[in-house]
Parts: C-alpha cells; structure tokens; sequence
C-alpha cells in the first residue's frame, strides 16, 4: 500500500475529484439531455408523420376530450365559426424565406361559441424592420383547416407592447394571449402546455403558413452515446495515469538502487631470495 500513497498529494486528489465530477455529469446530466431530446425529436416526427396521413377531424372532438395527451400536437382537425374583428396580434422575432418577419395571430370564435388562439401564419417585415399594414381575416361563417400546435412558452422579460399600431409579443402562447386580447380563449389540450391552431395552406385569411420541421432526428442519439463513451473513458483514463505513475516509481527505484562494488585480490608479490637478489645487483654470470 506504501506504493499507493502518491495519491493523497493534492494534485492527484484534484484530479481524481474532477474526473469523478465529470463522469457523474455525463451519466446524470448530458448524456440523458441528449438522448432525451433524441426522444422528444423522434416522438414529434412520429405525430408530424401520422398526420399526414391521416384525415382531419372536427376541433370539438379534441377539446370534448380533457385528457392532457400530447398526442394531439401536429394533428390536423378542422372548426366552423368566424373570426373576431379587431383580434390581430403579431409575435416577433419570426422569419420568412430567412428575412425578417411577423407570424400574424388572430381569435377564430366557433360555432359552439368557444373562442381558439389561431396563427394565421408569416408576414415579410418593412425594410427589415417594421410590420406590414396586415389586412383583417375575411368576415362571416368560415370553415378553416388547421394543426394543433403547443403554446411555446413565455419568454422571462420580454412582455408584450404596442408598436407601429399592433399589439406584438415575443411568442406564441395561449394564456398571454388572453390577456393581450382580453378574450377568454379556449386552451386546447397538447400535454403540458396548451395548445392553439396553425392554418394550414390556402385557408380563408391564411397567410405563408410556417413549414414543417424536417423529420430528421438529429444528432442527438449521437451526441448522448458519446457523452455515455466519456464517462466512461475518463476514469479509466485516470486509472491509466495511475499505472503509469506506478510503473515509473519503479523505474526509478531500480534504477537508484546501489550497485555491488567488485573488489580485486591483489596479486601477491613474487618471493625473492637472496640468491636472486644478488643476480639482479650484479648479474646472472660469474
């Protein structure tokens, strides 16, 4: 275990914190967002591509209807009834043929007497900038073909105003709306939020309707799958660091290691007599 104690130091506890906060964000945070959106993207082209294909319905089966199913998002349906003079409101911020532009929102009021939220679809803006002097939808008993769209929120900070002589807002939403309009509109049910009419192409007082999304997943499966590969990879990543710090200390320590010094026995001196002693001083022959 005493090999193991570099990894109280500071540095490496840091770093083993950090590894463990990012694995944990790529299991519990981005790899679900990711695949989540993947889910929500597949079940919007599913709904998209169901209806087209399938025939539309009467508006008042759906709000008769007060189960909160999000199902009913994309579908087509159909109201009679007219609509209410003076109810025009422009939501900003919108494109058309990728210029600036204004989606057109009108009170369409049914036979029954109920009141329903309806984009009348997209207007170019003057010089980039201005709304375009809107005609009024057409008056009288209308029967209209639309889909059912969610109410896309309010967006925190951006309230609605009076500009250039038309109410605007910054979205699409039916309980803002209401208030802007001061007319009790009729929320049809689309799951979490509610939801309003989309007119469909060549409708009475339709303008550009807004195109369908793609029917394109995306790349969220691919991004989920990646974000789920490191986390994985990263503590294993610190595990290799570990290996290599290991087998490096181990390196150095044998190499550090003091070497056995060889010692050498001396060569014993040849023994001289005195014989040989007097041969060396004096010469080998008499």
């Amino acid at each position: 275990m005493r090999r193991l104690t570099f990894l109280l130091r500071p540095s490496w506890l840091i770093l083993a914190v950090l590894v463990a906060a990012f694995a944990y964000l790529c299991f519990s945070v981005l790899a679900p967002w990711q695949l989540g959106k993947n889910t929500s993207t597949s079940h919007r082209n599913q709904l998209i591509a169901d209806s087209v294909d399938a025939a539309p319905i009467d508006i008042a089966t759906v709000l008769d209807d007060q189960r909160t199913d999000s199902h009913t998002e994309w579908r087509r349906v159909t109201a009679t009834g007219s609509y209410l003079p003076n109810s025009t409101v422009l939501v900003r911020l919108r494109h058309l043929d990728g210029a600036p532009g204004y989606s057109v929102l009108a009170a369409f009021k049914l036979d029954d007497g109920r009141i329903l939220l309806v984009d009348r679809g997209l207007v170019a803006a003057v010089d980039g900038s201005r709304p375009p002097q809107i005609p009024e939808p057409p008056t009288g008993p209308q029967r209209i073909e639309a889909r059912i769209r969610a109410s896309e929120g309010i967006t925190p900070g951006k309230d609605p105003m009076t500009q250039d002589g038309y109410r605007q807002v910054y979205s699409v939403d039916t309980t803002q709306e209401m208030a802007v309009l001061q007319a009790p509109l009729t929320v049809i049910p689309t799951g979490e939020r509610g939801g309003y009419l989309q007119l469909s192409e060549n409708q009475p007082g339709a303008f550009t309707p807004t195109p369908l999304p793609q029917l394109d997943a995306g790349p969220y499966l691919s991004y989920g799958l990646q974000w789920l590969a490191f986390g994985i990879m990263a503590p294993l990543g610190l595990g290799y660091f570990i290996y290599a710090e290991i087998r490096e200390r181990r390196k150095e320590k044998s190499t550090a290691a003091p070497k056995p010094v060889k010692t050498e026995t001396p060569t014993p001196a040849p023994v001289s007599t005195n014989e040989q002693r007097l041969a060396d001083r004096y010469g080998g022959t008499r």
